[in-house]
């Protein structure tokens, strides 16, 4: 029984019995062409207890030539599958897996005839119908992320420990999801239909193992002292969970199948849960990814690549959308008639497919931005602590490199001449161009002019209204318009002349560029030959 199943199977408000019976006449319109001529068929479901072979709702040759039978029964909504004559040969779907439960409803008894169209049977899949398309993609993606075990320790990298997170991320990720197409087969799910279970734990898994990644690998933070309080929604499932992992294997199926109510409302009750703990986790990522920019801005002129974890956040917060739209269909199946489970398994494979492409994803990250992985920390010297030691640092002599108009260094920030401050500041960065080193940082730069970084920073925010990031980057494309305007430019590409002025790449030189002429550099030169 599927995740989308189980959340199918929550308890709803119950279905309305008619004092009178009504007739549900099954037809059958189509079999798998590995039937056996000779075979028996059943409807077997919630109205007899799931029998796989009650003579009672065996199907009988029609005057049209197709299989039917007519079910009376009072109940308004029951659930049923076609079986050749036991759980061995029930129906499976359209690639031999185990198949959700068939719903048939009064208004489709009203409406007529209830064509059933078998797919397959578990026990008599063929060779070429065991894998689907879906199957093989999830099965590569698991293939990938084994890859990327063995490759991602390779790289020399800045931040290992991070990355040891990162492993630990995708072997969680591909493990359960080679358990989600392992356990959906025939042979698997009867002899250890438990396993279904095991993929589960990745909904309170994932959300602290990413987030515990993303903070070591921006700032590079040790563990803290109670980080095993972010498992404990583990352990809590797990707990949950023993019980039914202890029961003998057919009991357990069959609760499975029967929707049991204490079973379903475990099974509902940790879904929404893990629900709304991993959007939390997204939220709190999102806002450690937000912090470190806003870091890293503050403090270094060369652009970090987080377009990466961008995309992460962006493939995960597809997968909650979907998740949540499960239960919108498991919330909606309370008032308005239709099958459910087949909706419910459609979007639960959907959440599985959308998760599978982060190997894909990071397999093209390793081959061609394999520096995304040397990801330099945030600095420390924003902290709260190292400022305040900032501030008590005793004024140093200024060196004869520097203008004369650069205030000592203050003991505190209300001391400081921020006008005259804004002009050493700009004084020095037209003499002595320290733009120009591509890994130019605010500590370098406060070094050169004697400032503390606190007080350096306070003058670039205050007396220009930029952080440091974007002043910098201000001079380096100041610094590109005059070598363009030099003959020798003709000779250079645009790319070339901008890892010459201070730039690291190509997208950081083209976002820095729109970002302070509102053109791209193709459009801004263009417009300046036209003229």
């Amino acid at each position: 029984m599927s995740l989308a199943e189980r959340a199918a199977a929550a308890p709803r408000l119950l279905a309305p019995v008619s004092g009178d019976t009504l007739p549900y006449h099954f037809v059958l319109t189509s079999l798998p062409a590995n039937t056996p001529v000779d075979a028996a068929l059943y409807l077997a479901g919630s109205f007899n207890h799931w029998q796989p072979a009650d003579a009672r709702f065996r199907f009988r040759r029609q005057a049209s030539g197709l299989l039917g039978l007519t079910l009376r029964t009072p109940q308004a909504r029951f659930e049923y599958k076609v079986s050749r004559g036991s759980w061995a040969a029930i129906e499976g779907s359209g690639h031999g897996q185990v198949r959700a439960n068939r719903v048939a409803t009064r208004q489709q008894a009203q409406a007529g005839d209830i064509e059933v169209r078998v797919q397959s049977w578990e026990d008599l899949s063929g060779t070429f119908q065991f894998y689907s398309l879906y199957d093989l993609l999830l099965l590569f993606s698991c293939f990938q992320a084994v890859l990327l075990l063995i490759a991602i320790p390779s790289i020399q990298q800045a931040n290992r420990t991070a990355n040891r997170w990162l492993l630990g991320l995708l072997g969680l990720g591909a493990g359960c999801t080679l358990l989600t197409v392992v356990s959906s087969y025939r042979t698997v799910a009867n002899a250890y239909p438990q396993l279904t279970l095991l993929p589960d734990f990745i909904w309170f898994l994932y959300g602290p193992l990413f987030y515990g990644y993303i903070r070591r690998l921006l700032f590079n933070e040790a563990p803290p002292p109670r980080q095993w309080l972010h498992f404990i929604p583990s352990a809590l499932q797990l707990l949950a969970y023993l019980p039914y992992f202890l029961l003998d294997s057919y009991e357990f199926q069959l609760r499975l199948v029967s929707h049991e109510a204490g079973l379903r409302a475990v099974l509902l009750a940790t879904g929404l849960a893990a629900l709304l703990v991993g959007g939390a986790y997204w939220l709190a990522c999102r806002r450690v990814i937000r912090a470190y920019t806003r870091q890293y801005e503050a403090s270094v002129s060369y652009a970090q690549n987080l377009r990466y974890l961008s995309t992460v956040l962006g493939i995960q917060a597809v997968c909650l959308v979907v998740w949540g739209f499960l239960f919108g269909i498991v919330l909606a199946s309370r008032w308005a008639a239709f099958d459910v489970y087949t909706l419910a398994a459609r979007d639960e494979a959907l959440i599985w497919l959308v998760f599978s492409t982060l190997p894909y994803f990071l397999g093209y990250v390793v081959l061609h931005q394999p520096e995304i992985f040397r990801l330099v920390p945030a600095p420390a010297a924003a902290h709260p602590v190292a400022v305040e030691a900032a501030e008590q640092q005793p004024a140093q002599a200024l060196p004869p490199e520097v203008p004369a108009a650069v205030p000592r260094p203050p003991r505190a920030l209300g001391a400081l001449d921020l006008p005259a401050a804004q002009a050493a500041v700009a004084g020095y960065m037209q003499q002595h161009k320290p733009y120009l080193n591509p890994s130019l940082t605010i500590h370098e730069l406060a070094a050169g002019l004697q400032l503390p970084p606190h007080v350096l920073s306070k003058v670039i925010n205050e007396g220009f209204g930029q952080n440091f990031f974007d002043f910098v980057n201000a001079y380096r494309v100041d610094e590109f318009k005059l070598l363009m305007a030099t003959p020798q430019a003709r000779h250079y590409t645009l790319l070339a002349l901008a890892l010459e002025v201070g730039f690291n790449s190509k997208t950081a030189f083209n976002r820095a560029f729109k970002k302070q002429t509102d053109q791209t550099p193709r459009e801004y030169f263009s417009g300046i030959r036209e003229e």
